[in-house]
């Protein structure tokens, strides 16, 4: 039983955003991480798209919801400056194959509280954008996680 937990690929800087830093989109390098990170998922049986209300990680899942034709559901529980053990109850109750996308502040703290509980971590951690976490999980709890590279994309 697996889920993905996407960091949001990159965006325009925070210093030259001038509105509320949830409207921030996905620069043009973004976009492209955001197909090919698509690319590598679009033939995994996903089975839903889970984003923070932040428009960049609403956008990151935007070309892998055009590839599965499935919606991105928005849920709050994923934003930046979150509660982690709100973040904790969305990946317990996702179904098996829901790839999520969240921040660079909530998705470490999520694998190390689940490390913690006693999930083995199989990879060197990447938190880079446009990183993606793939967590096993069995009925008992998360099993382990391996962090698959941002894919490379020319600025």
């Amino acid at each position: 039983m697996t889920i993905y937990i996407v960091r949001h690929a990159k965006a325009g800087k925070r210093s030259e955003w001038h509105d509320d830093d949830n409207l921030r989109p996905l620069s043009p390098t973004g976009w492209k991480q955001a197909e090919l990170v698509a690319e590598r998922l679009k033939d995994l049986s996903i089975t839903s798209l889970i984003s923070s209300p932040a428009t960049r990680c609403f956008q990151t899942l935007e070309p892998l919801a055009k590839l599965t034709k499935l919606s991105v559901q928005v849920d709050k529980r994923l934003l930046e400056h979150g509660d982690i053990a709100d973040m904790l109850e969305v990946v317990q109750d996702v179904e098996d194959s829901a790839v999520l996308s969240s921040h660079g502040d909530m998705i470490p703290e999520l694998i190390k509280t689940l490390e913690r509980r006693g999930m083995e971590i199989k990879s060197k951690p990447d938190w880079r954008k446009a990183s993606v976490w793939v967590v096993e999980r069995t009925n008992r709890g998360f099993k382990s996680a391996t962090a698959w590279p941002p894919p490379q994309v020319e600025d």
